[in-house]
Parts: C-alpha cells; structure tokens; sequence
C-alpha cells in the first residue's frame, strides 16, 4: 500500500513541542484481534502523567528508548520501571509516568484476541507487566529491532501488522462457547446474569469463571463489572443525565454502588470523571 495511502488510515493526536502520537486502524482481518496500534515518542523533556481506567484493552508496548513508570492502583514507585511488556486485564486504575524520553508501538488487544496471540492462558497476565522476552522470546526481540530501524510509523504500524498475522496463522480458535458467552456480556452492558450465561451453557458456574480466566484473565463477574462501568463512563460523557439515571440504566443497584464501583475501577468518584 502507498504511504500516502497508510498515512490516511492514521489519526495523528500529537501536541507539537511535547509528543507525538499516531494511531492506525485495524485492517478487516484483524478486527476482533487488535483495537489499533499506537506509535509515540516524547520529544520534550518533562513529566508526563497519566491515568488509564479499567478496561477490556491488553496491550503489547514494545519500547525503543526510556522505560515507563507503570503503578497498577498505585502511583509508581522507584522499581516500577517498564520498557517493553505485555500487560493483562486489571480491575482498577493504571498510574503511568514517563520523563520526555519514552519511544514505543503499542498493540492493543481485545481480550480473546490476546489469548490466540500470545497463546498462553490469560491467567498468566492478569494484574501484571510481563516483559517481552518472557511473553514472545526471542520473536519478540527480533520484532523490536525492526520497529527500532524502521524509517517511520507507517512502516512500523505495517511491521506490526503482519506479525500480529504471521502468529496467528497457527493459533488456536477460541471456543465457540467463551465466545459466545463474551459477546452477550459485552452486548447486554454487562447486566446479563452469569448464572443464566451459565445455564444455558450447561456449565457449573465455577467451570465457567475457571474457563474465562483462561481466555480473558478474569472471571464473567469481574468483565461484566469493567463493561459496566466503561458503559457508564460513556454515557456521563455524552449527555447531562443525572447519575441516579445513569445507574439505573446501567444496572447497578443505586448510585451509592455506581460511586464505589468508579472508585474501585477509576480511583475517583464519577463526578471527577466527568
């Protein structure tokens, strides 16, 4: 494909004299494996600090420069230092802090599409960094070094592309029932019941969570919990709905259980959030 054809796929958020990043679209037969890839590279010094909430990405960050400092619930401390990583689903908010020198591609998966491409149990991940070597080996390195020498983002997003492809030729599909099961939790807003998800399944529903920890990293409860909350979050956002509508619509019990829910998954209290 033309660069210039690349370069259209390409949403440009830089902020000029501070950072600049770049995100590409997943092509069509990724679609339910990669949300996007983002390129990003600070070319100021300075302390960049932001907080990520809970939420369905698992993101690959393959660094070529200064390594992130990453606290899961937690400001970073002195030895929370990550370059390049896999991080799995956490039920809570993400601190990241970086100096003016951070350079990388990230990859960010959705959950069933991590598990064909690592091909490992999601389990593994789970409220952690996992640097690359330990999660891709010695693939992982190569793949870093051509994205380290790459002449731009179109090729690196392209580089990343076609890896993400390559590995997946001969990964495993994932069962049709955890799949099925996701896509009602994930359509219904996170109000489904997992005892019925379970029931229909056939399933115990201690056989379920064990199955969905294999495949997402977490149990239904707990994804059900994050799509709920994203779900809220969106909505506060798109209209002046008062938060005890906003609770109801989204199925939490009250608006005391949607604040200690944004408080567990946000750190903040949703009125901050807004």
């Amino acid at each position: 494909m033309p660069i210039e054809m690349q370069r259209r796929k390409e949403e440009d958020c830089s902020i000029a004299g501070r950072f600049e990043m770049l995100r590409r679209a997943p092509p069509p037969a990724l679609d339910d494996i990669v949300s996007d890839i983002c390129g990003y590279r600070e070319t100021a010094p300075g302390h960049f600090r932001n907080i990520e909430y809970a939420s369905l990405t698992v993101p690959l960050v393959i660094s070529f420069a200064e390594p992130f400092a990453i606290g899961l619930g937690k400001d970073p401390g002195d030895n929370d230092r990550f370059a390049s990583f896999a991080a799995g689903l956490f039920a809570g908010p993400v601190m990241i802090e970086s100096f003016g020198g951070a350079c990388c591609v990230q990859i960010n998966f959705t959950p069933l599409g991590a598990r064909r491409f690592f091909g490992l149990p999601m389990s593994e991940l789970t409220d952690s960094m996992v640097v690359l070597d330990d999660v891709l080996g010695a693939e992982g390195m190569a793949l870093r070094e051509r994205l380290g020498n790459a002449p731009d983002w179109a090729a690196r997003f392209d580089l990343a592309e076609a890896f993400v492809a390559t590995r997946l030729r001969h990964a495993a599909d994932t069962p049709a029932e955890i799949t099925w099961a996701y896509d009602r939790i994930v359509a219904s807003g996170g109000r489904t019941r997992i005892a019925s998800i379970a029931e229909k399944l056939g399933w115990s529903r201690k056989h379920l969570a064990g199955k969905f920890s294999d495949a997402t990293g977490i149990g239904p409860k707990t994804l059900s919990r994050i799509v709920r909350f994203n779900r809220a979050l969106g909505l506060s956002r798109q209209d002046q709905s008062d938060w005890a509508d906003i609770a109801a619509d989204c199925g939490y019990a009250d608006q005391a259980h949607l604040v200690r829910e944004f408080r567990q998954l946000a750190g903040d209290p949703p009125t901050a959030l807004r």
